[in-house]
């Protein structure tokens, strides 16, 4: 599945024309509105931390894949963002994935009330939703492709609008699973950036992004169909 997307794209206008590319960058992510129907409120718990040269390993260079991938500067990662394996009590069964922007983390839940727990940035406020969803479709690499409303708003978009190839600058970055609900796609989705400063801040239109290296984790651990469940912030 080549992940193309003719309705996600960019749209916080302040952060916008940022850092690497200078025109689009992952802090400033898309999304439309979804409809938000209830959610379990769950909570987890921290388990032992991870020491500055651990996080190092874990967030190394990815220099195997298509676009080789630089490592994240952990030292702009708060470590309680850190990838951990935390106590996590919830009735949703293993491998659904919950999302709490409240707290800026994405928990995929495991075996005997464990789960693997993820730093995020989520929705800025008046971005937020909640609900239940589903992972619909994946992609590796996917090309993003702005949505007219953001064109308008923002011309030097119009450039891409036939389509921008995946790639370290592409905001929907090395992976991305693509959230549904009823057989529609919301808009909304988990993507990856390499922005470590985003991580724990609201900065998007909505969608959730992961540390890279933690996206690709997620990314292999989630078949389609996985459950999804957005708490409210």
């Amino acid at each position: 599945m080549n992940g193309r997307n003719a309705d996600a794209g960019v749209t916080d206008e302040a952060t916008l024309l940022e850092r690497q590319t200078g025109l689009l960058t992952r802090r400033s992510f898309l999304v439309g509105s979804a409809a938000g129907v209830g959610a379990l409120g769950l909570a987890g718990c921290v388990s032992d931390g991870m020491s500055a040269a651990d996080a190092a390993k874990l967030y190394g260079p990815v220099p195997e894949e298509k676009f080789p991938i630089p490592a994240i500067d952990v030292s702009k990662v708060d470590p309680k963002y850190y990838r951990r394996t935390v106590r996590y009590e919830t009735k949703e069964a293993p491998g659904t994935i919950i999302v709490d922007p409240g707290n800026y983390y994405v928990y995929r839940i495991e075996e005997d009330g464990m789960a693997t727990r993820y730093g995020a940035n989520v929705g800025r406020d008046g971005f937020r939703w909640s609900g239940d969803a589903y992972v619909g479709r994946k992609g590796e690499w996917a090309t993003w492709t702005p949505p007219k409303e953001m064109i308008k708003r923002q011309p030097e978009a119009a450039k891409y609008a036939g389509g921008m190839p995946g790639g370290l600058d592409n905001p929907l970055g090395a992976r991305t699973l693509y959230l549904y609900q009823n057989g529609a796609y919301t808009l909304y989705t988990i993507y990856a950036s390499l922005d470590a400063e985003s991580i724990g801040n609201g900065i998007t239109s909505g969608c959730v992004g992961l540390l890279t290296q933690d996206m690709m984790h997620l990314y292999d651990h989630t078949p389609v169909k996985t459950k999804v469940v957005v708490l409210p912030a």
